[in-house]
């Protein structure tokens, strides 16, 4: 290891989560689906966020197309009736679904949730898109409900499993370069994308935040303690080590937390050789927020 790994840990959370399936006849229109459905990432301020898992060629895929393995993602307000939470992700995730794939000519939705902890049923929010003219097919072994639209016709798998995993595990690269910040940042992005059932929904984040903040209407704020251009400004406040002058963010959510853990030890072990980094940290809240301490040398000893 080329460089320092601070002793500390990032602070993760329970989350909610559908895996799909999208499949399109060409790349591009399966590219677009894929990314226009992921862009938003918002699970902190109380929406949801997505990211691609990967894109599979026609081998895996049920109806013989190019496909991309989506994940979208909700928190688990464990002060909520699990019922109310489930049905509002849902709503959330409908509108990804309907605003962003269904519109894209000759795509189709599956569901890709491995082990669910309950389903929905795609035809209360999605199907009806169909205006009461939709009907359902068994097709590729699965029930798939089929909506007309102009370019004909949109599927989607009927039912979609949700599962129970882990949001907002993390790790910072601090880089003396610029040139370090988006070299290490690809490199740690490509060896996550090794790693199975785990999402980057920031990718290369320049924002850490913190909980604390001045204005609450907005949600969390930047983490001012480790801004580099406000190191003179805050004097003894300021977290920055010498020579650091840009310290991005790798946020990681993933189906269990041994995924999790496996894509920070990838994603630090990417970055650690790169010319320009110079340490490794985490972000969390001081442990009185999260339902997870992933501590970053614990990593380099579980087998």
């Amino acid at each position: 290891m080329r460089v320092e790994i601070e002793d500390t840990y990032a602070e993760a959370f329970d989350g909610l989560y559908f895996r799909i399936l999208v499949t399109a006849d060409d790349e591009e229109t399966l590219r677009r689906a894929a990314e226009d459905a992921t862009a938003t990432p918002s699970i902190v301020i109380g929406r949801i966020e997505g990211g691609i898992e990967r894109y599979v060629d026609e081998s895996e895929t049920p109806d013989g197309r190019l496909g991309a393995i989506l994940q979208f993602w909700a928190a688990l307000d464990k002060n909520k009736p699990l019922n109310e939470v489930v049905d509002k992700f849902y709503r959330e995730f409908s509108y990804r679904i309907r605003q962003d794939i269904l519109v894209k000519p000759f795509t189709a939705v599956f569901d890709l949730c491995t082990d669910p902890i309950g389903k929905v049923d795609a035809m209360e929010r999605i199907g009806h898109c169909g205006d009461g003219y939709e009907w359902t097919e068994r097709l590729y072994g699965r029930e798939m409900i089929i909506i007309p639209i102009m370019v004909p016709d949109f599927k989607i798998e009927r039912y979609l499993g949700y599962g129970r995993g882990v949001t907002g595990g993390n790790f910072w690269y601090m880089c003396e370069t610029k040139k370090a910040v988006i070299e290490a940042g690809k490199e740690a992005l490509k060896a996550i994308g090794k790693i199975e059932g785990v999402i980057t929904p920031f990718d290369i984040c320049s924002a850490g935040s913190k909980a604390e903040t001045k204005f609450p209407h907005i949600g969390p704020t930047t983490n001012h303690p480790y801004c580099p251009s406000l190191k003179d400004r805050l004097g003894e406040e300021s977290k920055v080590p010498e020579g650091v002058n840009y310290i991005p963010e790798i946020v990681i959510n993933g189906v269990t937390i041994k995924a999790v853990k496996e894509a920070m030890k990838a994603g630090i072990e990417a970055v650690s050789k790169v010319d320009g980094v110079v340490k490794v940290s985490a972000g969390n809240y001081g442990g009185k927020l999260g339902d997870y301490k992933i501590f970053l040398r614990e990593l380099f000893l579980e087998v």
